[in-house]
């Protein structure tokens, strides 16, 4: 799996969980490409999607499967200016051009549900000239167990000629209805997570405090890409 805006590797940790392996990550962040340092130390990162195709380009790289990432949301956030297109964060054409490049199996992204109506249709545009077929969905994190609902949009794509993605059959290019990404092996609601009442990592007078609560702030939840990753590697695991 190639990484992009990779942040402090929520989705890189959930996809990992679900059997996939990180190769490369790109994230602009320096205090977020320290946590990844830390915790992916074997594993190259860039600092810019921007030129991202061209540096893994640069050299001999292992072959990726996967291109997962979580392009900015500000541009499309019901909290924001709501610019879309038009906003200088849309970063989605950059991730295209890596997919272009790289030209994975599977491409999984994830935003905000703002996406739905200012800018989805440009994603699933670009994916249908690239060659993928391609379902978006929400999920949110308290299905999968967490004490909040954080509903996050995915999209779910396949190259054409590698199988067909989960879920039910759809005409290119187009959007699938609310929720439509499937559960594997049914409903995989959890117990509930253990609360944290001191919450430790974010208190104050901690270092870095202000970056470690925006950089868990705009985390993907673990679980919630476990999930997807599953999709992926339950039903069509790579051989």
């Amino acid at each position: 799996m190639l990484s992009l805006f990779a942040g402090i590797g929520g989705l890189d940790l959930g996809l990992e969980r679900a059997g996939m392996r990180v190769v490369g990550q790109v994230e602009i962040d320096a205090f977020c490409r320290s946590v990844l340092a830390r915790h992916w130390p074997e594993v190259p990162c860039h600092d810019d999607v921007r030129t991202a195709a061209r540096w893994w380009r640069s050299r001999r790289r292992p072959a990726v499967h996967v291109v997962a990432g979580g392009f900015p949301c500000q541009p499309v956030s019901d909290a924001g200016r709501k610019l879309a297109q038009e906003d200088e964060r849309w970063l989605w054409p950059e991730m295209a051009e890596v997919i272009a490049a790289v030209r994975p199996t599977w491409v999984v992204g994830e935003n905000v549900p703002g996406l739905r109506t200012r800018g989805l249709a440009d994603v699933l545009r670009d994916l249908d000239r690239l060659g993928y077929r391609a379902r978006a969905g929400y999920i949110s994190a308290c299905e999968m167990g967490a004490p909040h609902p954080r509903k996050r949009l995915f999209v779910l794509a396949h190259a054409e000629g590698e199988g067909r993605c989960p879920g039910r059959p759809q005409r290119r290019g187009a959007a699938a209805p609310d929720g439509d990404l499937p559960h594997v092996g049914g409903p995989r609601r959890r117990t509930g997570w253990p609360a944290e009442p001191r919450v430790g990592r974010v208190a104050y007078g901690v270092p870095s405090g202000v970056d470690r609560r925006r950089a868990l702030g705009n985390a993907v939840v673990p679980a919630v890409a476990e999930h997807i990753g599953r999709l992926i590697t339950t039903r069509y695991p790579h051989r």
